[in-house]
């Protein structure tokens, strides 16, 4: 037992196996509409399109972690909603307005971080992900954004069930679409900035994607996938951050690999189970 409770007696460790789960749980659910409507890419553009807030924050702030949180969540909102409404324009497809903004975006936030002399040191763990670092500050901003997250996802969920699986039929029912859609946005991005420290830029998409995908070869109704998908992404934070302390390697990167497999398991599974 003591190989479970050894890790716990660190305050870090306790902090930041709660970060994990805290943000597993709502990038599994949101996670799930990435999906389900094939927005992948715009999940691992929208990590990268933060790095510009982060870095002005930076320059500002003298780098102070917990407020760099409120640039990264301004520069992920602003992003979400600029590609949408660059996407909406007949001429420019979404894929297309996505890969402006990210590569845009990436480029202006690496030529900020270039000014800063101990950049490598002071901004890699906004890279890759610093979950034993959260602070007790940050883990209450987690836990606060995490549950307007959650909440706006069960206000809206027969909402966004029809537009997911039937956009079509969400017209015809007169259903605020556009609104919607930048609702959902909106959502992702906040999960992108509270998930930020915890995994990083490089590894977000991997938490938005990864569980969800795992649950969605398991089952195709969309309360078990969320629930299943939180499962995976939960228990890939904690076993994880053991991994992380054991063998001593990147946590985010720890966290990101126990998901993958996970999903290695659920789709070799699937394709050996008898039909």
């Amino acid at each position: 037992m003591s190989f479970l409770f050894e890790p716990l007696q660190y305050e870090f460790m306790q902090r930041g196996m709660i970060a994990a789960v805290l943000v597993g749980i709502v990038c599994a659910v949101v996670g799930t509409y990435v999906v389900l409507r094939g927005m992948a890419f715009f999940g691992d553009a929208l990590a990268h399109t933060i790095l510009p807030g982060i870095a002005i924050g930076y320059l500002i702030t003298g780098g102070a972690r917990d407020a760099l949180f409120w640039w990264a969540l301004g520069t992920a909102v602003i992003a979400a909603l600029g590609i949408g409404a660059i996407s909406k324009q007949a001429a420019i497809k979404e894929d297309t307005a996505i890969g402006i903004i990210f590569a845009g975006m990436f480029a202006l936030g690496i030529a900020l971080i270039s000014t800063v002399r101990s950049y490598a040191v002071d901004l890699s763990h906004f890279l890759f992900g610093d979950v034993l670092g959260v602070s007790a500050q940050s883990l209450w901003l987690i836990v606060v954004f995490g549950s307007i997250i959650l909440l706006t996802v069960a206000a809206f969920y027969k909402e966004f069930l029809t537009l997911s699986f039937d956009p079509v039929l969400a017209a015809t029912l007169r259903l605020p679409v556009n609104l919607l859609n930048n609702l959902l946005l909106g959502l992702i991005a906040v999960t992108v900035a509270v998930s930020l420290q915890t995994v990083g830029v490089a590894l977000m998409v991997a938490m938005l994607v990864t569980p969800a995908a795992t649950a969605f070869l398991l089952t195709k109704r969309l309360p078990m996938m969320m629930s299943l998908s939180a499962i995976f992404a939960s228990l890939s934070g904690v076993i994880g951050l053991y991994l992380s302390y054991y063998l001593s390697i990147a946590s985010g990167a720890a966290i990101v690999l126990t998901a993958t497999a996970f999903f290695v398991i659920a789709f070799a599974w699937k394709r050996i189970k008898p039909a």
